[in-house]
């Protein structure tokens, strides 16, 4: 996308872009921890193809410690022994989600889900995806391009 296809929404909507920042910061100092949101970040920005998020989550994941083969492999999170049940449930959760309005939600995806998530956690995993879901969104839609 070109420059004049860009449209920087943090100028135009700065109130709306303050309470979506915060609501994405609070969800950090919650109770999943940081790690298991930018995980799940990335994971629905590479669904939702947002190379900004892409860039920046895999960047967050990396400055903390999580292995580069990890970040390599989420795509196939089903698929490679990288990843421990209670992050293969929020992937899960964090796919289906992302994918309500196209597909219905999968049968049995809730009671899945709360296996390895109380009502708090699996509350704020959601608002989790709500936050990338939106942050994808308005990056996609609205030309924020990777930072050369």
């Amino acid at each position: 996308m070109n420059a004049t296809t860009h449209l920087d929404y943090t100028t135009y909507a700065p109130q709306a872009f303050q309470h979506l920042l915060q609501l994405s910061q609070s969800l950090h100092k919650g109770p999943l921890g940081a790690t298991l949101i930018e995980l799940v970040s990335l994971r629905i920005s590479q669904i939702n193809g947002c190379a900004f998020c892409l860039d920046m989550h895999a960047s967050m994941l990396r400055k903390v410690g999580v292995a580069q083969r990890k970040l390599d492999t989420i795509a196939a999170w089903r698929e490679v022994p990288l990843f421990d049940a209670r992050e293969r449930a929020a992937l899960a959760w964090a796919e289906a989600l992302n994918a309500v309005g196209a597909q219905p939600l999968p049968h049995g995806a809730l009671d899945a889900v709360r296996e390895h998530f109380d009502d708090r956690e699996l509350s704020e995993l959601s608002f989790a995806v709500a936050a990338i879901r939106a942050w994808n969104m308005l990056n996609v839609g609205l030309g924020k391009a990777l930072p050369a």
